[in-house]
């Protein structure tokens, strides 16, 4: 794994066995961003940062048994907790950079990512290799289960201009990267940007 990302693994690595327990009651919150996608029976879609995997059961719900459903996380203590968690029954679990994914162009379905962006070390070129690994129309949800607002005063700071999630530039940023943006929500209850491979 690139040095970048030292901080990233260093953070989950840290938080990993108790990352569930902080935020319990998300579970609803996943499963409608994961049915905003869209997902049909037999798709195939990949949790870019999938932590510990707490999108894959509602993933595997919308592509069935005979669907793809892969999760693909850098921080092995991470992925370690989503087999803890019994996650991996509901999908392949990758110890993988997402900016340098293990496969072909446009295998693809969808991707989804929560709370993917904030920890992209470069994040046009990493939503690129997103958009390289998705057939030509299909989709991206990124999401969060608070919205921006709600975050940063999580976090104890102000919403900025300059934020990536910022419609404005998160509309140019995936442009940019491949993807058109279709839909935007940012709300106290959820964030959500849904989003089309172009070309």
């Amino acid at each position: 794994m690139a040095d970048d990302h030292t901080h990233v693994q260093d953070f989950f690595t840290a938080r990993a066995a108790d990352w569930d327990t902080r935020f319990p009651d998300d579970g609803p919150a996943y499963a409608a961003a994961v049915e905003a996608l869209g997902l049909r029976p037999g798709d195939a879609v990949l949790d870019a940062g999938c932590g510990t995997g707490r999108a894959l059961p509602a993933l595997r719900a919308a592509v069935g048994p005979h669907g793809t459903v892969l999760g693909a996380d850098l921080t092995p203590a991470i992925l370690d907790a989503a087999v803890q968690a019994g996650r991996d029954r509901s999908g392949q679990l990758l110890l993988a950079d997402v900016a340098r994914l293990p496969m072909r162009s446009g295998v693809l379905d969808a991707v989804f990512g929560a709370g993917l962006i904030s920890h992209l070390s470069r994040p046009g070129p990493d939503l690129a290799e997103l958009a390289r690994v998705v057939r030509p129309g299909g989709q991206l949800a990124l999401f969060h289960p608070i919205g921006r607002a709600a975050l940063a005063a999580r976090h104890g700071r102000q919403t900025t201009d300059d934020d990536l999630r910022a419609e404005p530039n998160l509309r140019r940023l995936l442009a940019r990267s491949g993807w058109q943006l279709v839909s935007y929500t940012d709300e106290d209850a959820r964030f959500l940007a849904l989003g089309v491979r172009t070309g």
